[in-house]
């Protein structure tokens, strides 16, 4: 007997943001893109992208037609991937994805409707889960994460966010796998910023790769010298992920081992609290942020 595959589509929506966060999962490398989207991903199971308006060949009404059914033909079965922050700044005018039967489509109005129906909701990029950088000072579009406009209208779903300027591709891609073996995540597996713990377990300062010249009291005065970064601006300290072991680019680098510091951008601090980029945190930002918090 044949299992019929099945099927799970991703309608993927963008409001404020560079669109970093598709071309970081475009350098996808095993799988590929393109076999994350022919191919099963998990066995029995396919993904069908419904919905991007960068990747997508069609455009205008056709494409918002084709999300409509996608949503309508598979409630609760479908993934929704944001990317980009949600501007509420006038009535949601910043952020307008498309037009439909002569109207503009507002980005906030669709996530409301699209992510109350959703099999689960994927934040996607530190802008989605967090503000990011549309929302640093003085954020004048209104600029809010995912997660708090969801709360504002009152909408409960499974929400999981996988930041980063922009986020690697294998936390996306091992989200997404998760998600269709398991089903969503219980509260337990995601830390208190609902990000995978898989992912965002430790800090990028415990398994950094010049943790010994930190043990040791070595430190950089200026770039291209041996010795920790934490003079330098190094967020490693205060920001989570794995980035020293699963380095990016095909596990080619990552910004300290070619000695750049850590810019913190897995966190909700990113980017206001954790500028200057290459000035050392001083204690007063490191206690503001504690009790504070980021643009939630």
């Amino acid at each position: 007997m044949i299992q019929q595959t099945q099927e799970f589509p991703v309608i993927w929506i963008q409001g404020s943001g560079c669109s970093g966060c598709s071309v970081s999962i475009l350098n996808a490398l095993s799988p590929s893109i393109f076999n994350t989207l022919i191919d099963e991903i998990v066995p029995g199971s396919h993904i069908s992208l419904v919905f991007h308006s960068t990747l997508m060949a069609g455009a205008g009404e056709p494409a918002i037609t084709a999300m409509t059914r996608a949503e309508k033909e598979h409630k609760s079965g479908y993934i929704l991937v944001i990317e980009g922050s949600l501007s509420v700044g006038e009535n949601g005018a910043f952020a307008v994805v498309g037009e439909t039967e002569g109207r503009h489509l507002i980005m906030t109005d669709l996530v409301a409707r699209l992510a109350s129906q959703a099999l689960a909701v994927i934040c996607l990029g530190s802008c989605s889960s967090f503000g990011g950088i549309p929302g640093g000072e003085p954020n004048p579009t209104g600029i809010i994460s995912t997660e708090a406009f969801l709360e504002s209208q009152g909408i409960q779903t499974s929400l999981i966010n996988i930041p980063g300027c922009p986020p690697h591709p294998d936390w996306f891609l091992g989200t997404v796998a998760d998600l269709i073996i398991h089903g969503p995540p219980e509260n337990q597996e995601l830390d208190e910023l609902k990000r995978p713990k898989s992912f965002f377990g430790k800090l990028i300062h415990e398994q950094c790769q010049r943790r010994a010249y930190f043990d040791a009291g070595k430190f950089a005065g200026k770039l291209g010298e041996e010795g920790c970064l934490l003079k330098l601006g190094c967020k490693g300290p205060y920001t989570y992920g794995d980035c020293p072991i699963r380095q990016w680019n095909s596990g080619v680098n990552w910004c300290i081992d070619c000695g750049a510091p850590c810019i913190g951008c897995c966190e909700p601090e990113f980017p206001d609290k954790f500028s200057p980029i290459y000035e050392k945190i001083t204690q007063d930002r490191i206690v503001q942020f504690q009790v504070g918090g980021g643009p939630r």
